[in-house]
């Protein structure tokens, strides 16, 4: 079987530390979404090479970039009311919100880049 383009498998890569991290989600709050949980069907159709594995990858990134458009709303809605509210905490460190901006902005173009590239086109084509 022929490897996935660089690109492709930095992805994978990616996306299996998404789906870790949501069987961590999952387990911890007993709860589960589709952005969550919707990272398995990708990883295995990637993986496998299936035919339908690009279109369910778009679907995937459309459902992020709708989530992320949602939480930049909100929070840009949360910051004009109230400035000093508006931050992220994590495990007792303040995470400036210019860098999950920008760290999200280049997560999600890597993503696109990957997914409508010919690359990747070609890899899953080949069976």
């Amino acid at each position: 079987m022929k490897t996935p383009p660089p690109t492709l498998a930095v992805l994978i890569a990616l996306y299996l530390l998404f789906a870790f991290a949501a069987l961590w989600r999952t387990a911890s709050a007993l709860e589960f979404d589709l952005l969550t949980l919707g990272v398995f069907p990708v990883l295995y159709g990637l993986i496998k090479r299936c035919s339908w594995a690009g279109v369910v990858l778009k679907i995937y990134l459309a459902i992020q970039t709708v989530a992320l458009m949602a939480l930049a709303t909100a929070a840009v809605i949360a910051y004009q009311i109230t400035p000093e509210d508006v931050k992220v905490v994590f495990q007792g460190r303040n995470i400036p919100i210019s860098a999950i901006t920008f760290t999200a902005i280049v997560v999600m173009l890597f993503q696109y880049w990957v997914a409508f590239s010919q690359q990747t086109k070609n890899y899953l084509q080949q069976n």
